[in-house]
């Protein structure tokens, strides 16, 4: 599998994800420093759950739209 990163990312460097029997994330600015892991449900569930979330002042656009990358 491959690694993706968020499409509202944008320019920035910010976390990727590779899907498949483990869900696997890391920090795209130091792809070598390590990953977590987690199992591919948990993963979905934290998706669903920042998708619920507006955040105040913001329009709700998506799923990830709201997460910043530093």
């Amino acid at each position: 599998m491959s690694w993706r990163k968020s499409s509202y990312s944008g320019e920035h460097e910010c976390v990727e994800v590779r899907l498949a029997g483990l869900s696997q994330i890391r920090d795209s600015k130091d792809p070598a420093g390590g990953t977590l892991s987690v199992t591919t449900r948990s993963w979905e569930a934290f998706v669903a759950r920042v998708g619920a979330r507006k955040p105040p002042g913001r329009p709700h656009d998506g799923p990830v739209a709201s997460a910043h990358c530093f």
